[in-house]
């Protein structure tokens, strides 16, 4: 199960009933979740979205530190989006890019709410592990981003998706 903003609470404790406490930590209000009669109606109203407001603290935020508890790859934006398949290099492809991306950034969504993916591709290049990689999603062959990351000295590589000819993938390490 991926966890998105979407996501019920219910679904995730029985998923990943170890994030029980880490949600009762930020959000004192859900600590009646132990009451196993308030989980199943509580807990089938309220999204991860719901808990990270009550708990004061931001969605996105909270998203990923739930997503790196249960093991999945962070989202860089929005939090809906799922991690893509791991990737496994094409003869062409540089063996950089093998396995899950560090961050996933979806411009397409991103530009369809007014926002500058340049400015979240380059936070969150300062945040990448070492051997990570970043993942951009275009609709478009990104020629400015390509360039402006490129002068940073980072490894670039852009392919098509194989299974989406209109989807661009530009990795970034």
């Amino acid at each position: 199960m991926e966890i998105t903003r979407k996501t019920k609470l219910f679904d995730l404790l029985n998923e990943y009933p170890s994030l029980e406490e880490k949600i009762i930590h930020i959000a004192p209000p859900f600590k009646n979740l132990t009451n196993p009669v308030l989980r199943r109606t509580v807990g089938k109203l309220a999204t991860v979205e719901k808990v990270a407001q009550v708990g004061n603290i931001d969605v996105l935020s909270f998203i990923n530190l739930l997503r790196r508890e249960a093991g999945q790859v962070e989202l860089a934006d929005g939090g809906d989006d799922p991690a893509p398949r791991t990737y496994q290099p094409g003869k062409d492809d540089p063996e950089w890019i093998l396995g899950q991306p560090q961050f996933i950034v979806n411009a397409t969504e991103m530009l369809h709410r007014g926002e500058v993916p340049l400015n979240k591709v380059n936070e969150l290049l300062q945040q990448l592990e070492p051997g990570g990689y970043l993942l951009l999603l275009t609709q478009f062959h990104p020629s400015p981003m390509l360039e402006a990351v490129g002068k940073q000295n980072r490894k670039v590589f852009h392919k098509l998706d194989e299974q989406d000819p209109n989807q661009h993938l530009t990795f970034f390490q």
